[in-house]
């Protein structure tokens, strides 16, 4: 995810959640999170404290003291943490191989010859 932790491991859909609500809404305090989350998420205060604390030592989330308040905030942006993710799935199904990921991706009907075809026009204007 990080260089500084390298860490390898995916996200929990609870993670995810929480980075999801914090990238949508904000620098926010740890209770402003659970609030947002409780109806799919019920949480005691604790295990958000927990997982907050979890997501910064992977280098996801930093904080600032207001008072004695913490206030969240991401510290990569979502497409950071889905490439951290596509590159664990490429290395954990295809052994690395991008080209494996994509032609069973064709193979199972996920991209189109004409979704190669805009891919490979957006990678030529890049270089």
């Amino acid at each position: 995810m990080t260089a500084r932790h390298g860490s390898t491991h995916p996200l929990t859909a609870l993670q995810q959640a929480i980075l999801d609500y914090l990238w949508g809404h904000g620098p926010l305090t740890a209770e402003a999170i659970r609030a947002g989350l409780e109806r799919k998420h019920p949480l005691k205060d604790s295990s958000m404290r927990t997982l907050l604390r979890r997501l910064e030592a992977r280098g996801l989330l930093t904080h600032r003291t207001e008072g004695k308040t913490f206030v969240y905030e991401a510290t990569v942006p979502p497409q950071q943490v889905a490439a951290g993710a596509l590159r664990h799935i490429l290395h954990r199904f295809f052994a690395g191989s991008v080209e494996q990921m994509i032609v069973g991706m064709v193979d199972q009907k996920v991209l189109s010859a004409a979704d190669l075809e805009r891919l490979a026009r957006k990678v030529r204007s890049r270089t």
